[in-house]
């Protein structure tokens, strides 16, 4: 089993509900094929002595079960009439709620649920960042209410660079000598740089979908690699066909389609005219929007100014788009692109396009929200991230180019910390810190 962090987060909730009282249900909520089914059946069979899963899409029968009277009482007697080998045991019952955008009652009884501290409630689904008016699937079905203060969420997304680590047979013994030249900021032995950068290529090729990354764990198979990502990508286009609205269905996609060639061309901001000459946002604002929603991209903002807090200084008609896992983005541009990245011969804009992509995804796994700087058409800063209390700037090189955009910002607004993520080895000069790409796995 491939060892997620996610799942201390769901021991924190479990802990918390039966320590504190906390009287939330969870909800898990990310892309699809991140893994979001599998790690909470594993968390149900390993740390509960009851587990039941309701799947709604392959049991939609048991949808029964939330007819009528939505107390816990009654919910639990409809639940054990159903499903013959249910206990409950109290303070120690997992019931997980699978794909339960489809059915609307569930979701409202959470609320009630949540109340009952005899059991755990789980709940999760595919597309659960789109409102129901979006989703055009007619098994989608909207609840009478929401349960506003009655359930916690937490995102979930493909693997990290450290958990594809885990998955290679790194320890954290390995991993803590590498983090311990990130923190002392002694400069990495060359011999270890060149490990760590090769390993980093190849997280970028494979990506962290977990069945990608399972099968090449055991089979280092880069043709398998290549057919498990078309899949996905494949599935990504069916959701887009199946769940969009109307005219939509061709908008999305043709969006979606735009982001890789948007980022080989390294724009300075989402042009909705690559996506269709002529075209703004009145036509494909409500596309962008949709995929943002269904978390198969993240977008990052430009900012006006360079202080916190950033949302606030968002310019919500400027914005870049990333695909949610650099895997299915190299996928998409072909076998030959993936060849040439872990060979480190790559050339051109796609080349910085990939190293910017990867950049955003780490950021966002370690919980930073992604914003980007632009003052003027001579320079930007790839990302702004809020740390301690201040804003950081992070530029990224494919290489190891000069930096002037950075220079100037340190120059304009003295921070106390900085980073260039680069090809080299680490290196510190002043409030500017360089750093190995996969260095983004620890700050």
């Amino acid at each position: 089993m491939l060892r997620r962090k996610i799942y201390n987060d769901l021991l924190d909730w479990k802990n918390k509900r039966k320590e504190e009282k906390v009287k939330k249900c969870l909800l898990v909520k990310g892309a699809r094929q991140v893994g979001k089914s599998f790690i909470i059946k594993e968390f149900g069979k390993n740390e509960y002595k009851s587990f039941v899963c309701i799947d709604f899409f392959r049991q939609p029968a048991l949808k029964s079960i939330f007819d009528g009277d939505l107390t816990s009482e009654e919910v639990l007697k409809r639940l054990t009439a159903n499903i013959r080998d249910f206990r409950l045991i109290p303070g120690d019952t997992l019931i997980f709620l699978d794909e339960i955008q489809r059915c609307g009652n569930a979701r409202t009884a959470i609320k009630f649920l949540a109340e009952d501290l005899r059991f755990d409630v789980i709940s999760s689904g595919s597309l659960m960042g789109l409102t129901y008016g979006e989703d055009d699937d007619e098994e989608v079905e909207a609840p009478e209410s929401v349960p506003v203060g009655y359930e916690s969420q937490i995102t979930m997304y493909s693997l990290d660079f450290e958990e594809f680590l885990w998955a290679y047979g790194y320890d954290e013994a390995a991993i803590s000598v590498l983090r311990s030249y990130y923190e002392s900021g002694e400069t990495v032995p060359e011999s270890i740089h060149k490990k760590y950068e090769s390993l980093f290529r190849e997280y970028m090729v494979v990506g962290g979908m977990p069945e990608v990354v399972a099968d090449f764990a055991e089979n280092k198979d880069f043709n398998r690699v290549n057919t498990i990502q078309n899949d996905i990508i494949a599935e990504y286009r069916d959701d887009i066909s199946k769940h969009a609205k109307g005219k939509e269905k061709q908008l999305v996609r043709m969006c979606y389609d735009a982001v890789p060639k948007q980022l080989a061309k390294e724009l300075k901001k989402f042009q909705y005219s690559t996506v269709e000459r002529g075209q703004t946002r009145r036509k494909y604002g409500g596309s962008v929007q949709w995929l943002r929603d269904s978390e198969i991209v993240n977008a990052c903002y430009n900012i006006r100014e360079p202080y916190l807090p950033l949302m606030a200084n968002a310019k919500d008609d400027q914005f870049k788009l990333y695909i949610n896992d650099t895997g299915l983005l190299c996928c998409m541009y072909g076998f030959e692109t993936k060849l040439a990245l872990l060979n480190d011969t790559l050339k051109g804009n796609a080349r910085g396009g990939i190293y910017e992509n990867i950049i955003s995804e780490c950021l966002l796994k370690r919980g930073y929200t992604l914003y980007y700087y632009k003052p003027d058409s001579e320079h930007e800063i790839e990302f702004l991230i809020e740390k301690n209390g201040e804003v950081i700037p992070v530029e990224v090189k494919a290489g190891n180019n000069p930096t002037p955009s950075l220079n100037n910002f340190i120059k304009d607004f003295s921070p106390s910390l900085t980073y260039k993520f680069i090809g080299g080895r680490n290196g510190k000069v002043g409030a500017k810190t360089t750093l190995p790409h996969y260095f983004v796995m620890f700050i």
